[in-house]
């Protein structure tokens, strides 16, 4: 299973911006973009003075998309031609698409603190999706969806401390919470409205047409 492996928070530094792909960390002194802003590479307090041209900022809005959701190139083109086949703005349909991932959903739970984390508890075999476990961390959920943990997980330290922490996470109105049992719902597909993200999707829509 392909894999991102290189140093998370330069794809940060590289983007210009926060993606939260070290979760917690990146709320503190201890991230790189706040400790040292500007692109890997360069001296800081040194950019690029040249403009980024119009395909530039299509690729950049592309690869944010692609670290903030920890897809590879292929799987995240797959995501865009299913989309585009779609009636519908593709954008939209594309990001529907990438929130319905199962790592994605775990995260937004407050299962895990960030989706590569989440990603490793399911590839791990923790979680279940409808009572069923799966490895599958591409797994597109659907509505009425329960997502939980496997009976031996939920004795393990790692359980018990996400069941500390849930009290504090934050999570979109689509999903529903047990917090007594660790056993999450999927109550509607997400809408556009109700993802945070710091990427364009018209950019991506763009870079994918010329």
């Amino acid at each position: 299973m392909a894999r991102n492996i290189g140093p998370t928070c330069r794809l940060c530094r590289r983007c210009g911006d926060k993606l939260m792909l070290k979760g917690d960390r990146c709320f503190t002194p201890k991230c790189a973009v706040d400790r040292r802003p500007g692109s890997p590479g360069k001296a800081q307090g040194k950019g690029n003075r040249r403009r980024m041209s119009d395909r530039g900022t299509q690729l950049r809005e592309k690869q944010k998309a692609r670290y903030t959701y920890e897809v590879m190139e292929k799987q995240f083109r797959r995501f865009f031609s299913i989309a585009e086949k779609q009636t519908g703005n593709t954008s939209n349909t594309m990001l529907i698409m990438l929130e319905r991932r199962l790592d994605n959903v775990v995260y937004r739970l407050g299962f895990a603190d960030s989706r590569s984390q989440a990603r490793q508890l399911v590839t791990h075999g923790h979680i279940t999706l409808s009572g069923h476990m799966t490895n599958v961390p591409s797994a597109l959920v659907k509505s009425g969806d329960t997502i939980g943990w496997k009976p031996s997980s939920a004795k393990s330290e790692y359980y018990k401390l996400m069941m500390e922490r849930i009290e504090s996470k934050m999570m979109p109105n689509w999903l529903g919470l047990d917090k007594q049992n660790m056993v999450g719902q999927v109550i509607s597909l997400p809408a556009p409205a109700d993802v945070d993200v710091k990427f364009s999707g018209k950019a991506i829509v763009e870079y994918y047409s010329r």
